[in-house]
Order: C-alpha cells, then structure tokens, then sequence
C-alpha cells in the first residue's frame, strides 16, 4: 500500500492502527497530544471480554470475539519482535450473584461460548480468598487480560522498530486540511511551531477527545469522556487464580501478584482528578470480593478517561462527507478488548482488502450528526 497516512492518537487503537497500516506497506506518522499510550489505554483494567457480554449488540459481539481468538498470537508476535511481554494471562472469569443468569447462559448458548452454571461451593474450593454469602455464579474459561501498560510498551517499541513509522508525542493536531474535494493533512503544533502534515488519509484514534477534533467540521461525534477509577493492591502471586466480578465491580489478577479492582463510571467531563469518594467505594467492593486485601498494600489509584459511545458501538470507517478521513474510536469500555478486530477492520477498509467481518455496524454514515 503506497500511501502516506497520518494517525491521530497514540493509544491502543492508535498505535495498532499504525502497526497494521506499516505492516501493508504505507507510511505512517503518528501524532500524540501527550504521551503515547497514557490515556485509557493505560489506565483500564485489560478483560479481553466486555464484562457483560450478553448486554451487547452483534456488532460489539462480532469484534469481541475476534479480537479474543487474535490475542494470544498478537502478544507472542510482539513478544518475539520487542522482547517486551503484554502478559495475555488467561484465568477465566466468574460472574457472581448475576440477576440476570438465565439470560447470559442463554447468550452463551446461541453464541457457542463456553459460560456455564458452577455450584458455589466449587467457586469457594477454585477461589479461596472469595468474601462470604455468595450464593451463584456462572464462569466461563478461557477469559484473559491483558497487562495493557506492557501492551502500550511492546507495541511502542514494535513501531519505533519500522523505518515506515514516525511517532510525534507533544503534537497537538489543531484541524484537517482540505485540498480537491477531500482531507489531504492535518494541522499540527508542536513544540517546534505550528505546521500542516500531508497525508493521503487521516484516521482519527483520539478516543475520548475524537468529538471535539470532528466539531471542527461541523460534524457531531456521539462520543464523550466518561471517568473510570481504578485501585491497585498488592499481593502474593498465587493469591486470586481467576478473575471475580460482583455488584459491577471486578477484581483482576496478574501475574506477579498485582490485584487490580475496579472501576467507576463517571460523566464528569474531562476531569480525571481520583477522588477520595471513589477510592473508599471501590476500597468496600474490593473487601466484599477479597476480604483479605484489608491486609493488602494499596500502590495505586487513577483516573482515566473512556470513550463514552452509543451503546458501545465504535465508529469505525471513512467520513462520507469529507473522503480521506477515517475514524477508528469511540469504544467505550472496551477499547481494548475489541482493538485487534477494530484496528483489522479498518485497514482493511482502508486498504481496498476483503474486509474480516462486515463493516456496515460501524460504518459512519448516518450516525454523525
């Protein structure tokens, strides 16, 4: 593919989008308004499964379980280039104490996934250090997560390793430039002035910040910074073999013995200021899940900023009203659980290939006000 492409946004989606372009043969340039990967895509909990599945339409569905099937060979694929592990850790994932149990076994069934009823006490026998008074849960194996900050790290060091790839942090992308009828660049300021950056194509990856960059257009992008908060506990390696989630809150093992508890859902602007009220409630899920993280070490509490979409459903596709402008965002809470098959799809899409499922979901037009 010989075409100069610019990506704006360097997190997960962003830095994949690059990847796979550079990988066909274009020349990318990537441009970051702050550091790469430090928004959403290191601040989540890395579940390569929406934590309710059965909640989502088929085209949240179709991307997910792609993406789930793709991980393992994309973590060993950056593994082998970068020598920097993403650390895929398949634990499976129990549901407990689900009000609507029958409707995701029923899910599970037409979907052909492997969700099933477990008997509480073999939950308490899989899962020691559970709180009491569970009384049901549903689990389903093969459920991994992701380290997403060593994600960011490998797939960072992957691109810096293509001599078909700039990546540009600190560069704020001010608008699109025009030229016969479609977008032939962007507008950028860095440190070193403000400059226009010429592309064939433009896609925008910004996330949560992917509206206000179309407004310049005079296009609304139904997507909004939605604040999620996390904390980080620190424990023995072999203390929670399985991931947990209960009353909307998960816990998450890695590998080395982190515990990762979250989160919140907040629409409060871009604000991504952790909050006292925050930590003590995700402080009383975590001891309600896992009593004895009461002894644990708290190292760590943050905010980010999801992109807030439609029922979850990313835009993914060229702008019909301005040809060379794509758009590869809004995946709210599941940005990095879809992100392979997303990243796939749209270069595909833009590279004139078959593309690996069908486009029309996610399609801009006609959901751009």
């Amino acid at each position: 593919m010989n075409k100069q492409v610019v990506v704006v946004g360097a997190g997960v989606i962003g830095l994949l989008t690059a990847f796979n372009l550079a990988m066909k043969g274009a020349q990318v340039t990537v441009c970051e308004q702050g550091e790469v990967g430090r928004e959403s895509s290191w601040a989540g909990g890395g579940i390569v499964s929406p934590l309710y599945p059965w909640r989502y339409s088929a085209a949240v569905t179709a991307l997910a379980h792609w993406s789930q099937d793709f991980y393992p060979q994309l973590a060993e694929r950056l593994l082998a280039s970068t020598g920097i592990d993403p650390e895929v850790h398949t634990t499976g994932l129990y549901w407990l104490d689900l009000p609507e149990q029958d409707q995701a076994l029923e899910w599970a069934e037409q979907q052909q996934r492997p969700l099933r009823e477990v008997d509480i006490a073999q939950v308490y026998d899989a899962v020691p250090v559970l709180g009491p008074g569970f009384a049901q849960a549903i689990y389903m194996a093969g459920v991994a997560n992701v380290r997403n900050p060593r994600l960011v790290k490998a797939l960072t060091a992957a691109l810096k390793g293509l001599p078909n790839v700039t990546v540009h942090e600190q560069c704020q992308v001010r608008g699109f430039v025009h030229g016969q009828g479609r977008v032939t660049g962007v507008d950028i300021v860095t440190d070193s002035g403000a400059r226009v950056l010429g592309a064939d194509d433009v896609v925008l990856c910004a996330g949560a910040w992917s509206g206000d960059l179309l407004r310049t257009l005079d296009l609304e992008l139904p997507v909004q910074p939605v604040k999620g908060q996390m904390i980080l506990f620190k424990c023995a390696e072999d203390f929670l073999p399985s991931m947990v989630l209960a009353n909307g809150r998960y816990a998450i093992p890695r590998r080395d013995g982190h515990i990762l508890v979250g989160s919140t859902l907040e629409y409060t602007g871009y604000d991504k200021q952790p909050t006292q009220q925050a930590l003590e409630s995700l402080k009383a899920s975590a001891f309600e899940l896992l009593p004895a993280l009461e002894e644990a070490e708290v190292v760590g509490h943050w905010a980010g900023l999801r992109p807030g979409s439609p029922e979850g459903v990313p835009f993914i596709g060229q702008v019909p009203e301005h040809p060379g402008l794509w758009l590869n965002c809004g995946h709210f809470r599941n940005g990095l659980v879809l992100a392979p098959a997303s990243c796939q799809l749209l270069c595909d899409l833009l590279s004139g290939a078959a593309p690996i499922i069908d486009p029309a979901p996610y399609a801009p037009a006609g959901r751009l006000g």
